[in-house]
């Protein structure tokens, strides 16, 4: 069977654009797939707001790894994680790497921000010169050893201009990165030259309330991007249900009123194949009773 990386890099290599929606939880993640996403990704703001904490780096490489391993098991579509700053050093980027092979991950990026790192589309951003973000590299890609994609992210666009953004991308991919992110670009036209200047696979995000204007995967497609993220769409969407679920409860007291927005029973138990669970039990006390039965 091809690794979940292969399969990444045979996506990424093709004429179409890879569209990769953010997934929060491996139900989510199931029904991503379901929708027919052909890869997912794992947001590290998505992950940290979660958890109700900022996206400023402060989540730990053994929580990400432990819930990006719960959502590997449950789905077969390759998941890129957001590993921020890589956790650390180069040494410490080389033991993500170990981490993320082991949980079934088939990419991770990395981004050349200093801690405390902060979200790509807010001000005040201060990069690591470029030469320790290539350190990063180097490890990350000898101790990935092809078993799982390295991505490059960088947030030099609002730091250092796009002068500054291509040239850190251009490095980065001379240190082997698999793929560039180049994180919030401002226009079509920024895109465009990124594409031009860089001859790697590019990676775009399209994330809301941001500094990147709204365009689509067709889009991107026609700039030849040949990934775009949607980091929390899903995230979103899902917190302004339950505000809303929970104003209606608190109004009226009940939730007959909601039912036609809510997934029912018979929806989830579909999505995380229930029955196969209960078969499987019945199969098992079946078994049990005639061992139990021939020992008597």
């Amino acid at each position: 069977m091809p690794s979940q990386a292969g399969r990444l890099r045979r996506l990424v290599s093709g004429k179409r654009t890879v569209v990769a929606p953010g997934v929060f939880s491996p139900a989510v993640a199931k029904l991503a797939e379901k929708s027919g996403f052909e890869a997912i990704y794992f947001s590290g703001a998505g992950f940290s707001n979660l958890l109700a904490l900022p996206d400023l780096g402060i989540t730990t490489l053994s929580e990400v790894a432990q819930a990006s391993r719960q959502i590997t098991s449950r789905v077969s579509v390759p998941l890129i994680v957001d590993a921020d700053t890589g956790f650390g050093e180069a040494l410490n980027v080389a033991r993500t790497v170990e981490e993320m092979v082991a949980a079934g991950v088939a990419a991770i990026h990395i981004e050349d921000q200093v801690l405390p790192k902060r979200c790509g589309h807010l001000d005040g951003k201060e990069l690591v010169d470029a030469d320790e973000m290539v350190k990063k590299l180097v490890s990350a890609k000898e101790a990935a050893g092809g078993r799982l994609m390295v991505i490059a992210r960088t947030d030099a666009r609002s730091v250092e201009g796009m002068e500054g953004a291509v040239e850190r991308a251009a490095a980065y991919a001379d240190a082997g990165a698999d793929m560039i992110f180049p994180e919030a670009l401002e226009s079509r036209d920024e895109f465009k030259e990124m594409r031009q200047k860089v001859r790697v696979p590019l990676m775009a995000n399209m994330t809301e309330f941001g500094k990147t204007p709204y365009l689509s995967a067709a889009e991107f497609q026609a700039m030849g991007y040949n990934m775009v993220i949607f980091p929390v769409t899903a995230f979103r969407a899902a917190m302004k249900a339950v505000k809303v679920a929970f104003m209606g409860l608190m109004e009226s007291g009940t939730q007959k009123g909601m039912l036609d927005s809510l997934m029912s029973r018979q929806e989830f138990y579909d999505l995380i194949d229930y029955y196969r669970f209960e078969a499987a039990d019945e199969r098992a006390m079946k078994a049990a009773k005639e061992l139990m039965e021939r020992r008597r």
